[in-house]
């Protein structure tokens, strides 16, 4: 049975800055590729990220991308467009009309009639490149431009291989020093015009036309953040001399390989459409950015120094999202992905002196916290890597809980006040309340992880450290609240206000993040039935939100009130584990009932998530959710089980049963 037909690639993709149906791209890449091609359909000033509307039948041209979020924006861009009659060099001045029922947009091949310049083009993914085939429909000379999106760029041709070669240094809010992503494309079967392809530097940007001598035109493409010359390599070793055919197979197996990791049946066809195209979220991000030198050897660009190092390289990941539901999905289905991701992040650690908090080509550090140590844990917990590595990423966990570094990309904000205080000064850092939450949690995955290796001392340390949380409890309102350095709360408190001392969210969304210990978090309510009976309020309480915090609306909110699940805004990260309290504490049928509902009335292939998508995070929790296995705490060899929404369930091959 084939899977890729129950994939839509667009799911997420009809979203807005002021409201997200996933923020998502339609990506066709081979699973954690390095590079991803998509659609362009329009650029507006101002809103760049979303640069796809499913329901603008216009196309710019197909873009190597890099993308991990909206928000992040791109780096390493080109845009391939086909031209003829009057060439423009701008996307804006080249854009055609498409149908966008006739096109086919998949994980494995984009295929797109260019209607103005009568140009199918299609296109395979290789793990650093593409193929692509251009059938022109016309006899006028055209062209296959290559049109700028962001930073500088430069072209030259290689005359004796047919082949283009270009860079482009452009990226966005991470740190990367020299960064420079060089692209060759070779052109086959003596379909390239070098005498009659030109050069336009206009306004500070380069674009670049090449010429093409007939109708049908192919050619192959590959990337390198190292050097043309590895460029040019990578082209040989991934493509070859295999025909476009050969190359979308190879990628259609692999998607086929990958999509088969969890088999499920049901008759609920609709079901099935999302549980499979979340699946192929789940393998988009993180990205490989390593390549292969003369020697079979991994090297990758190191973006603190511009130096090229030895070993695996992973980016375009965001630990405050991925850690809660991707990697410990990985854990199950991705084992050897996922020590080779450990070993990167570690990597990361070695040459920059920071664990990775928000990678995009470089260090973003986009959300608070470390929640890095949970992915770590997770890993140790489950026997994946070895325990060298365990032993440097635990060098690296407790270097970033006692130190902060003067770039707030990197590290936990607000290390120093919490080590002195046991919380975070609401008065010295914003989101003081999250802050101190998520570090007493990574001094629990810090102990877990001493424990296993036999560090007995610093295992006692961070799990008194790992209490912490208790500091900023309010038993008068029954939320986490934040204090100042005398330990003063404020006299004021609305649960329902977003921002200030919390993280995407109000006390309602915030107060119950205490994974590792909801023992602990029961006797300061009271006992279980009080909990229990706070869980109940919230799900009870209408989805209002004020928004002082911010100053203004911000999506989270809108979407939180769309879902209509009281004060669970599951439309975000801080929700996720909400409901599996119930199970957690022997309410299974509650917890049942309300996840399914999620599950049923939020995702959608076609309608899209209840949020933003975040790199596999919202899709690996419906994936969990479904067969019914949830992670309440990544560091923990634990799951929630609820019955799952399939009547079979296969994983890596053998039956899953949940009971």
């Amino acid at each position: 049975m084939k899977y890729i037909p129950y994939v839509n690639v667009k799911m997420g993709t009809r979203s807005h800055m002021r409201y997200s149906t996933g923020n998502t791209l339609p990506l066709t890449q081979m699973p954690f590729g390095m590079a991803s091609f998509c659609p362009q359909t329009e650029v507006i000033e101002g809103r760049e990220g979303w640069y796809f509307n499913p329901d603008l039948p216009s196309v710019e041209g197909i873009r190597l991308t890099h993308q991990p979020s909206p928000w992040i924006r791109d780096y390493g861009t080109v845009l391939m467009t086909p031209q003829n009659d009057i060439i423009s060099d701008t996307s804006d001045g080249a854009w055609s009309g498409y149908r966008i029922k006739d096109s086919i947009l998949r994980p494995d091949y984009i295929k797109i009639k260019f209607l103005r310049q009568d140009c199918v083009f299609e296109l395979a993914p290789t793990e650093r490149g593409c193929a692509f085939s251009l059938s022109f429909e016309n006899d006028k000379k055209s062209y296959l431009s290559f049109l700028p999106v962001m930073g500088n760029y430069t072209y030259k041709f290689d005359r004796a291989t047919s082949t283009l070669i270009g860079t482009n240094d452009g990226h966005s809010q991470d740190e990367a020093k020299d960064f420079k992503m060089y692209f060759a494309v070779r052109f086959l079967d003596g379909c390239l015009d070098i005498d009659s392809s030109y050069k336009v530097e206009k306004d500070g940007k380069t674009s670049m036309h090449v010429a093409v001598k007939s109708k049908k035109a192919e050619g192959r493409v590959a990337i390198s953040y190292i050097s043309e010359e590895m460029a040019l390599d990578t082209l040989e070793r991934e493509s070859g001399s295999l025909s476009f055919e050969e190359i979308r197979q190879r990628a259609e197996d692999e998607w086929e390989e990958k999509l088969h990791r969890i088999e499920v049946k049901s008759d609920n066809e609709k079901l099935l459409k999302a549980f499979y195209t979340c699946m192929y979220r789940a393998f988009l991000f993180p990205h490989k950015a390593y390549e292969t030198d003369k020697d079979g050897n991994a090297v990758h660009y190191t973006p603190k120094t511009g130096k090229v190092n030895k070993g695996v390289r992973y980016t375009d990941n965001g630990f405050w999202d991925t850690a809660r539901t991707l990697f410990p999905l990985y854990s199950l289905i991705a084992r050897e992905e996922y020590e080779d991701m450990l070993y990167s992040f570690v990597g990361d650690y070695n040459e920059c002196g920071w664990l990775p908090r928000w990678i995009s080509i470089g260090e973003v550090g986009c959300m608070p916290s470390t929640l890095i140590d949970a992915t770590i844990a997770d890993a140790v917990a489950k026997d994946i890597g070895n325990i060298d590595l365990w032993e440097n990423a635990l060098k690296g966990m407790i270097h970033h809980a006692n130190n902060e570094s003067s770039d707030r990309r990197y590290g936990r904000n607000g290390a120093l006040a919490y080590k002195k205080y046991g919380y975070v000064p609401r008065n010295l850092q914003k989101e003081s309340v999250n802050l101190t939450l998520d570090a007493a949690y990574g001094d629990w995955c810090i102990a877990a992880i001493a424990k296993k290796l036999g560090h007995e001392e610093i295992y006692k340390e961070y799990m008194l450290r790992a209490k912490n949380y208790q500091n900023i409890f309010d038993k008068e309102s029954g939320f986490m609240r934040g204090k100042d350095e005398d330990g003063n709360m404020s006299d004021t408190f609305d649960p329902s206000i977003w921002g200030g001392d919390y993280t995407e969210g109000s006390a309602w969304q915030n107060s119950f993040w205490v994974p590792h210990d909801i023992e602990g978090l029961c006797q300061l309510y009271g006992g279980r039935e009080k909990l229990l009976a706070k869980i109940d309020e919230l799900f009870d309480t209408p989805p209002k939100y004020r928004v002082h915090g911010y100053g203004g609306e911000i999506h989270e909110m809108t979407e939180m009130a769309q879902a209509d699940f009281g004060q669970c805004a599951i439309s975000n990260q801080p929700s996720f584990h909400i409901p599996y309290i119930y199970g957690y504490l022997g309410e299974t049928e509650k917890c049942a009932k309300i996840v399914h509902k999620m599950c049923l009335e939020l995702f959608s292939a076609e309608d899209g998530f209840p949020g933003d998508e975040d790199n596999g995070s919202m899709a690996s929790w419906f994936i969990l959710s479904a067969i019914g296995a949830y992670p309440l705490c990544p560091g923990k060899d634990e799951y929630v089980h609820i019955p799952p929404l399939f009547d079979e369930i296969k994983i890596n091959g053998k039956d899953f049963f949940v009971k």
